[in-house]
């Protein structure tokens, strides 16, 4: 699963990144994270909390609206790469699941099967619309710029509200997480993955267990 989170987390900051370099912000690309090399984006804590609590985070790309024409679209333009990136991803990987034979390629199929997991939930926990995940500056680019400023108020509670349900769901085991998740996260991988969903699934389970 290693590889395969480290591809999908890399991809995703490259992507924010990227697009932000397209609409006249080149932040990211001084500071060298415009780049496919996993370590340019790895967050040691986040690292940590991967290895120790099977969830973590990547490197935020460094973007400054103030470079942007028009700041609060162009951030949510930015946002949204990073899931669109990932979605991307999980499409293609269902693509070829679909024409190997477990059996014969078990790694190959595996390390496909998380690509299409792995990243269709890197996707749906993004677009939470909470700081600091990419969710919360799509709806500050949807909503009025009045709605937004009071939206953008909330943020420092965010991370802090994060934080602490991702805790109680490791420490406390409440599930929050998963129950807010789960479903849509499984219906999205079954409707890809099509009829190679039952062998995806049971290797799922499997590695979870």
């Amino acid at each position: 699963m290693i590889p395969v989170v480290l591809f999908s987390l890399t991809v995703h900051e490259y992507s924010h990144g990227r697009i932000a370099f397209l609409l006249g912000d080149n932040t990211a690309k001084s500071l060298g994270r415009l780049s496919f090399n996993p370590l340019k984006h790895l967050d040691p804590i986040g690292t940590l909390f991967f290895y120790f609590m099977g969830f973590g985070w990547a490197k935020p790309v460094p973007v400054d609206p103030r470079n942007f024409e028009h700041p609060r679209r162009d951030m949510m333009y930015v946002a949204i790469a990073g899931p669109l990136s990932n979605v991307t991803l999980a499409v293609i990987c269902s693509f070829f699941i679909r024409f190997i034979v477990p059996d014969i390629n078990g790694i190959l199929f595996t390390l496909l099967c998380f690509g299409v997991y792995i990243n269709v939930a890197l996707a749906i926990f993004n677009l939470l619309p909470v700081f600091p995940l990419d969710g919360s500056s799509v709806i500050k680019g949807l909503v009025p710029g009045n709605v937004a400023a009071r939206l953008s108020g909330l943020d420092r509670f965010g991370a802090i509200l994060l934080m602490g349900v991702i805790l109680l769901d490791h420490f406390a085991h409440t599930g929050i997480l998963g129950r807010v998740l789960w479903m849509p996260i499984i219906t999205v991988v079954q409707y890809l993955s099509q009829e190679a969903f039952p062998a995806l699934f049971y290797i799922l389970k499997i590695s979870f267990q």
